[in-house]
């Protein structure tokens, strides 16, 4: 897996004027890095996440995902590229509170036609993966917080992505359940080779990266990168 971003841009219009969210941003993300992007509020951290495959159009600049240009693709070609290479995880969790644990992670699956009895079998494997094996049945306001964000990362990676892109996964959580869903991320990464990007304000958070990029005012100002990465 390979993702190239060159000289990307998203400028929106305001009553002050053009405001560039993100500003000429190059980066290269290869297989199995973690990448933390971290910033102060408004710095363009979700805004870059967001537009790396599509869920935002940027302005201008281009996205090269497996060496192929993806942001002057049609909607729905994006739509297929997130259906069956990305996995998502939100802050507030987006779980459907009338659908049981095993149901909300089937949801990618049933997305990609798979039938009913594979959807299950895998939802469930997925599941004793993140510790939740005896919670397949119960409705996510029977779960605890930290329980809640482990089904989340269970969705995200039910239909094996090559990459798993997380906004402020921790941020809702209290110290110690950051830890633990910040180390099974590690462990996403570096057990099954996923990519994983990843907007915190954390510093502990922005430690597990292999790869650090900082922005302020929409423009990259630092990228480091450890010696040991995966690439």
């Amino acid at each position: 897996m390979n993702l190239k971003i060159e000289n990307l841009t998203k400028q929106y219009s305001t009553k002050d004027g053009k405001v560039n969210a993100i500003n000429n941003i190059s980066l290269t993300i290869n297989k199995a890095d973690f990448v933390t992007i971290t910033g102060p509020s408004g710095s363009g951290k979700s805004t870059l996440l967001l537009s790396l495959f599509g869920l935002i159009k940027p302005t201008s600049g281009q996205i090269f995902f497996e060496n192929k240009r993806i942001d002057n693709v049609s909607d729905s070609k994006l739509a297929k590229i997130r259906k069956n290479h990305i996995g998502f995880i939100m802050q507030n969790f987006a779980l459907i509170p009338y659908l049981t644990t095993v149901q909300n992670v089937m949801i990618p699956l049933s997305l990609l036609g798979i039938n009913k009895a594979e959807q299950l079998k895998r939802a469930s494997e997925v599941l004793e993966f993140v510790g939740l094996k005896d919670r397949v049945n119960h409705l996510p306001r029977q779960l605890s917080i930290g329980q809640q964000q482990r089904v989340a990362i269970a969705r995200a990676l039910v239909h094996n992505p090559s990459v798993i892109l997380a906004d402020e996964p921790t941020g809702n959580l209290d110290p110690a359940l950051s830890l633990e869903i910040l180390d099974f991320l590690n462990k996403i990464n570096k057990e099954k080779g996923i990519t994983i990007i990843m907007v915190t304000h954390s510093p502990t958070a922005a430690g597990y990266g292999n790869m650090k990029i900082k922005l302020e005012n929409g423009e990259l100002v630092k990228e480091w990168v450890k010696n040991e990465s995966l690439n």
